[in-house]
């Protein structure tokens, strides 16, 4: 709890001096961080599928005692497991691109929340409407153009062209923007109206782990 308080306490420091670079960074860690639980959940499926599936004969424990006393050489691919067969390494270029991802729609996230700020002010008098209020301008406003901007970016990151993100808008955008209609809007009510003020910013960057994590999973499941 003490190094809760001091990293918190420590932010708070930071974003009063410069708050567009503290917002930057912090997105930019948060960004490695999801791809990285991502690329960790991936693998961990991918281990449970091969154990459901039984003993393969690729598998080092689907070698019987009796094979020892053949005579010759193995072949080399029952000596080693198929590549194929074996969870993805993880995927450092991937993890820049969140990153990056996270680096640069931090100016825009901070000028976006600014205005809302301005706009929709909350006070003790009147909280509740205010926070409606920015939330249905966030969610109709800003959570399309930056998802399109999240595939867009990624798309062309990974070396895609037009017709790529075109096929990923096709297959991907709309389920990620219905998700992110269930999840979001929630959040941010209970964070504009329930959450003490010195713990908003880490109660959205918790969950925010979570959502980028999840679109981390949804836009490599359409490379796959």
């Amino acid at each position: 709890m003490a190094i809760t308080s001091r990293l918190i306490a420590r932010f708070n420091s930071y974003y009063t001096d410069k708050p567009i670079l503290t917002i930057m960074i912090t997105n930019s860690v948060l960004g490695g961080i999801a791809d990285t639980v991502a690329q960790s959940l991936t693998a961990i499926r991918h281990r449970s599928s091969r154990r459901s599936g039984g003993a393969h004969k690729d598998d080092f424990v689907s070698i019987e005692i009796p094979d020892f006393d053949k005579k010759g050489s193995w072949p080399a691919q029952e000596l080693l497991p198929c590549s194929t067969n074996l969870p993805p390494p993880f995927d450092f270029e991937r993890l820049t691109r969140f990153m990056a991802y996270g680096f640069i729609m931090s100016p825009l996230q901070f000028h976006w929340f600014s205005f809302l700020a301005r706009a929709f002010p909350i006070t003790k008098q009147s909280g509740t409407v205010p926070a409606m209020k920015r939330v249905a301008c966030d969610q109709l406003m800003f959570a399309p153009v930056g998802l399109a901007c999240f595939f867009t970016f990624m798309t062309i990151a990974e070396g895609g062209g037009k017709r790529a993100v075109a096929r990923k808008f096709q297959d991907v955008y709309l389920p990620a923007l219905k998700a992110n209609f269930m999840l979001w809007p929630l959040v941010q009510i209970l964070n504009f109206r329930v959450i003490p003020l010195q713990f908003q910013i880490p109660f959205v960057s918790t969950v925010g782990i979570a959502w980028t994590a999840y679109l981390s999973l949804t836009n490599s499941s359409d490379d796959a």
